[in-house]
């Protein structure tokens, strides 16, 4: 038997998951959280093999539930989302399988035979990477953003970019002295650059790694960053990791 949590804070989405297992006769279904704070307790109580893990909660979302748990023993995941720009960022974490709001019981049946495939397999942890390379090496990064100014069109390219902010409504994509608005989401722009080259730092900040020149260490286990111009963003410690993964540095 796969024992399985369901984490979703919308009822309705944990019913359907609900409804969907009651036919797959392997899956035995031992709780369900409706947000990320309780879920990582009942990881860490159930000890599940399985979980089926909502991206976008409040509080403590998806992400921040794999985070948490950085060095225990986790389960499979399969994330469960309405949006599909969290897909590589999903397999970056390990997950087993990725399924989109409203979850389609027959694509759901295929996602539990895979993983009652894979939980029987030891060494998930490479099979993964090397999916997750496999999605990087198919997929296209932007190699230039277009930025529409008034009478003219500018191209661009992203080895140019300093770093990018969140900015309200827009994002503030900087270049040397000069700064461009563009209309977008942090998110949705980090899952079209390159993850090699372009790494989240904090909630609003994306920063070029060639770019920067100085790290500092804070007291509080923040960091400092310090450009090639001269500029200072923070790298917060929930980014940290990744971080470092990108600069080679484990």
């Amino acid at each position: 038997m796969i024992r399985t949590l369901i984490i979703d804070d919308v009822q309705l989405a944990r019913e359907r998951l609900k409804r969907c297992l009651a036919g797959e006769p392997e899956v035995q279904i031992v709780g369900e959280c409706d947000n990320g704070t309780e879920a990582v307790a009942s990881i860490r109580a159930l000890s599940p093999d399985l979980i089926f893990l909502d991206v976008q909660m409040p509080a403590l979302d998806g992400f921040g539930v794999i985070d948490a748990l950085k060095g225990e023993r986790t389960p499979a995941v399969i994330f469960v989302t309405a949006y599909n720009e969290y897909a590589i960022q999903a397999f970056d974490v390990n997950a087993l399988d990725y399924l989109l709001k409203p979850v389609d019981c027959s694509r759901l049946s295929k996602a539990v035979e895979r993983a009652q495939s894979q939980l029987a397999q030891p060494d998930l942890d490479t099979r993964f990477r090397a999916m997750l390379e496999d999605i990087k090496a198919s997929s296209k990064f932007l190699k230039r953003l277009t930025i529409k100014l008034t009478g003219h069109t500018i191209l661009l390219p992203t080895d140019e970019i300093d770093w990018i902010e969140g900015y309200g409504n827009y994002l503030k994509v900087h270049t040397g002295r000069e700064s461009h608005l563009i209309r977008g989401t942090m998110l949705s722009l980090e899952t079209k650059l390159d993850p090699e080259t372009f790494v989240r730092v904090h909630r609003s900040a994306i920063v070029n790694i060639e770019k920067i020149k100085e790290i500092y260490p804070r007291s509080n286990g923040d960091q400092d960053l310090v450009l090639q111009n001269g500029q200072q963003l923070m790298l917060s410690r929930k980014y940290r990791d990744r971080f470092l993964a990108a600069l080679g540095d484990q």
